[in-house]
C-alpha cells in the first residue's frame, strides 16, 4: 500500500514519474507551476524550455517561452481566472504576460534596468504577480532588491505601491510571493519574517500570519491556501525540521494540514526547496522546487536533483 502523506481532511499519495518529458528534455529546477481551467498544468523552469505544458496525466503538449527569459532567474508563475499566465523574471527585472498557448501578451518593467536597490521604485529583482479578478490590476512582490508592493493597471499603467524594508505591519523583509483572493484580499508571503500579511485592495493592512517558515510560495484553492515552505537559512541550512513542507491553511490563518519530512529529499514524503505550488480540481497538488539552487549546485561535482512531484489527494 502506498504510503499516505498530510493529516485530517487533507490526505495524499505521491504520484511518481509523474511528468513524461520527451527524451532529452529536463527541468533542470522549477521555480513555478501553475494549473489552468482545463487542468493543464504548466512547469516554469531554469532549463532550455522555461515553460513546460502537461496535462494533468503527467502526457507533454509543449512548450514555450524561449528567448524571453533570463538564463537561470526565471521566477514566480501565476495563472489568472482567463488562463493567462503572469512570469517574474528577477534577472531582468520584469513580469511578462502570455496567453495560454504562449502567445506574449504584455511586459511590465525596463529589462535589464533594475531601479536602485531599496528605492521603492519599481523593479528590482520583483518575485512574483497577481490579477485581482474584479478589475485586472496586476499586484507585483518586488522582493530581492526592494521590500515593496506595486499595482499596475491590466494594460500595463503604474498605479500605486506600499511596503517598505522592516519587520512591522505593512513593513517586508522579502515579499516573495502574492495571491489575490475572490474578496479582493491580498496575500503577500514575506519569507524572511516567516509570515504572510493580508492586505485590502488599496494595501491597507488587515491581518498578520505568523510561524510559517519561511513560505515561498502561495496558491488559494476554494477555501484553503496552500503554502510550499523553503529550507533552513544560512547557518541552519540543513537542521531536520526548517521548512522543505507543504502546509495548508483555511482563509482563518488556521493550520489544517502540513507534510513533508523534517529530512530533506528526493523520496515520496520528502522535498528539498520548494518554490512553487498549484493545486487542480481534483485537489491534487503539485510542488515545484529550486533545488539545483539549494543543493544540487553546492555538490561537487554539481548534480541536478529532483525539482517536481505530484501529490494525489484522497476523497
Amino acid at each position: 500500500m502506498a504510503d499516505v502523506f498530510g493529516t485530517g481532511e487533507f490526505l495524499y499519495n505521491h504520484v511518481p514519474d509523474w511528468e513524461k518529458l520527451p527524451d532529452g528534455m529536463t527541468f533542470k529546477e522549477c521555480p513555478g507551476v501553475a494549473v489552468d481551467s482545463r487542468d493543464n498544468v504548466y512547469v516554469l523552469t531554469r532549463g532550455e524550455h522555461p515553460i513546460i505544458v502537461f496535462d494533468q496525466e503527467g502526457n507533454f503538449i509543449r512548450t514555450f517561452g524561449e528567448g524571453h527569459f533570463s538564463a537561470n532567474r526565471t521566477h514566480g508563475l501565476y495563472i489568472a481566472h482567463d488562463d493567462s499566465l503572469l512570469v517574474a523574471d528577477d534577472g531582468l527585472h520584469t513580469i511578462q504576460k502570455f496567453g495560454p498557448e504562449g502567445d506574449k501578451l504584455m511586459e511590465i518593467g525596463e529589462r535589464n534596468h533594475p531601479a536602485p536597490a531599496w528605492s521603492g521604485q519599481a523593479f528590482n529583482r520583483p518575485t512574483s504577480a497577481a490579477i485581482m479578478p474584479s478589475n485586472g490590476d496586476v499586484y507585483i512582490s518586488d522582493g530581492y532588491g526592494n521590500s515593496r508592493i506595486h499595482v499596475y493597471s491590466g494594460s500595463g499603467d503604474y498605479k500605486f505601491s506600499w511596503g517598505s524594508p522592516g519587520i512591522d505591519a505593512g513593513q517586508f523583509i522579502r515579499p516573495h510571493n502574492i495571491a489575490v483572493d475572490s474578496d479582493d484580499k491580498v496575500y503577500v508571503v514575506d519569507r524572511e519574517a516567516h509570515r504572510i500579511q493580508i492586505f485590502d485592495a488599496r494595501g491597507n493592512f488587515l491581518n498578520m500570519w505568523n510561524n510559517i517558515h519561511r513560505p515561498d510560495s502561495m496558491v488559494l484553492w476554494q477555501d484553503h491556501i496552500y503554502v510550499g515552505e523553503l529550507n533552513g537559512m544560512g547557518g541552519v541550512d540543513e537542521a531536520p525540521g526548517l521548512g522543505h513542507r507543504v502546509t495548508i491553511y483555511d482563509l482563518e490563518g488556521n493550520r489544517v494540514c502540513m507534510f513533508g519530512s523534517p529530512e530533506e529529499g528526493e523520496g515520496p514524503g520528502q522535498f528539498i526547496a520548494p518554490h512553487g505550488i498549484a493545486v487542480d480540481s481534483k485537489g491534487d497538488v503539485y510542488v515545484s522546487e529550486v533545488s539545483f539552487t539549494i543543493r544540487g549546485s553546492k555538490m561537487d561535482p554539481p548534480k541536478v536533483l529532483r525539482s517536481f512531484s505530484k501529490y494525489a489527494r484522497q476523497w
